[in-house]
């Protein structure tokens, strides 16, 4: 016999309100039935809020230019149980199962701070410095995010946490996707800042904070890649958020 979504919410439920809910696993399995097929969604449990990722449900062509959104999402969850043992900067796993994930919310990312309109320069360059410390301590647990851009980590009372791990399931070695890392968040940070000071101190804490032998290995990788720089230098101004920020990138590691 088949039932409705609604009607297996009652079933299960018996329609109690949400604040009759017996345990945070039947609030997920709520939020599993009325949020079907929606890939990522969030929702509030004893005054906190959690976000829930579910196996992305591709359809048509997509399904075979995308890989396997199932294995990616089991990988994440797997990646993020690792480093939460780890003590690393990763928001709590709280439910995990067959297509789903949920998650802490860690606060507002980095980008989101950087639109944000009430937020004072000094706090802004302690949420960067933050922000670069963290990266330096993730690697100094022999980890790596995979792409550390700034809509990737966030940061609440001077908390950081690394989100979206979907990008660590890449090849290579342990310096490799290190230096890849430090690569796209000075990257990311040409991308979103304008103040070239900002960015030289949290680059700066990074270093100071562990992080100087993977800069200088990311340094030394780009030396051969140097000759974009004269090739860039004309869009250092005009380019897109891509090609603007790679001559910044280029020009950081070519003077200091």
């Amino acid at each position: 016999m088949s039932y409705s979504l609604d009607t297996e919410y009652l079933i299960r439920y018996g329609g109690q309100k949400m604040t009759q809910m017996h345990s945070f696993q039947d609030k997920v399995a709520q939020m599993l039935i009325l949020n079907e097929g929606v890939r990522i969604s969030h929702f509030e449990y004893q005054g906190k809020r959690y976000w829930l990722k579910q196996v992305e449900k591709l359809s048509g062509a997509m399904r075979f230019l995308k890989s396997d959104s199932a294995e990616a999402l089991y990988k994440e969850t797997q990646v993020l149980k690792l480093l939460q043992n780890d003590g690393a900067p990763v928001p709590k796993v709280h439910a995990s199962g067959d297509g789903y994930l949920v998650v802490e919310d860690a606060g507002r990312t980095v980008r989101d701070w950087l639109e944000s309109d009430d937020i004072a320069s000094d706090e802004l360059q302690r949420i960067l410095n933050d922000t670069s410390k963290g990266l330096a301590d993730l690697h100094l647990m022999d980890h790596a995010h995979g792409r550390p851009a700034l809509r990737d980590i966030s940061w609440d009372a001077g908390e950081v946490k690394f989100i979206d791990f979907e990008a660590n399931q890449q090849k290579g070695t342990l310096l490799n996707q290190q230096i890849r890392d430090v690569l796209v968040y000075v990257h990311s940070l040409y991308r979103y800042i304008n103040d070239k000071e900002k960015i030289s101190a949290a680059i700066t804490a990074y270093r100071q904070a562990g992080g100087e032998v993977i800069w200088q290995q990311a340094k030394q990788f780009l030396k051969s890649w140097q000759w974009l720089y004269y090739f860039a230098k004309p869009f250092q101004g005009i380019g897109g958020k891509d090609l603007k920020p790679l001559y910044w990138v280029l020009w950081h590691f070519r003077y200091h």
